[in-house]
């Protein structure tokens, strides 16, 4: 695996199998330096986090000391019901939490069952009470889209154009529907971020990000700009092909 340093964090370039060890050895790693009792970890969504449920469950990797103390949630999430296939948490809850027997009381998805701005308020006072006023996540996952989207910031959010002072937040993406989601003034007070993106599909948008001009209006990526200082970018090499390292 090769290490690069960037404006917008660390980026590491290896296999699919090496980054997922690397992704789990960072949440870890970050938990151990923690003293407290309960620490938090946002998980994602995509196809990428949904091979990487089933390597943790497959490979039995996940120490049992901290998967005693993680409280479980997820960075951003569709308004669907958790039972359905769209549903970010739900698809984490089915493919690594239940296979690893997590107790129920230290999962907290979004409830998607009430109208998004309801939704995201009820999440962030809820959030507050179980984990500190004000809090977001010790760790937190994150993917990149080929739109340069992160979380649920695509290009042209008002997240970003117009910044709410807010950690959680409810938006609608113009032929996507509404979105729940961390906002940019979330993400500057997480701990470690980590941000996995894998295929050529991605490797324009990379560029744009890493090596193109600041536009985070446009290149929500570029927004861990905030956290570069504990942001890792874990990217294949066929993502990584057009970057010039």
């Amino acid at each position: 695996m090769n290490t690069y340093q960037t404006e917008y964090g660390t980026v590491k370039v290896g296999p699919k199998d090496e980054l997922f060890q690397e992704a789990l050895a960072l949440a870890c790693e970050h938990f151990e330096s923690l003293e407290k009792e309960y620490v938090s970890w946002a998980l994602t969504g995509g196809s990428t986090p949904k091979d990487f449920y089933k390597w943790v469950v497959e490979n039995e990797c996940l120490p049992v000391e901290t998967l005693d103390r993680v409280l479980w949630t997820t960075s951003d999430e569709r308004t669907v019901p958790l039972e359905s296939e769209e549903n970010n948490f739900g698809n984490a809850d089915r493919l690594m939490l239940r296979p690893l027997e997590t107790i129920e009381d230290s999962k907290f998805p979004w409830p998607t069952e009430l109208e998004p701005h309801a939704a995201a308020e009820a999440y962030s006072k809820k959030w507050d009470k179980a984990m500190g006023k004000d809090a977001t996540y010790d760790v937190c996952f994150v993917g990149m889209g080929d739109d340069c989207h992160t979380l649920s910031l695509f290009p042209g959010s008002p997240l970003i154009s117009n910044p709410v002072v807010a950690n959680f937040a409810a938006v609608e993406v113009p032929g996507k529907g509404w979105r729940l989601t961390l906002t940019p003034y979330g993400l500057a007070k997480c701990g470690t971020v980590v941000l996995m993106t894998l295929g050529a599909g991605k490797a324009d948008a990379l560029k744009a990000v890493l090596q193109g001009d600041y536009d985070p209006v446009n290149k929500p990526s570029q927004s861990l700009k905030a956290v570069a200082d504990r942001a890792y970018w874990l990217v294949d090499e066929a993502a990584a092909a057009k970057l010039d390292l």
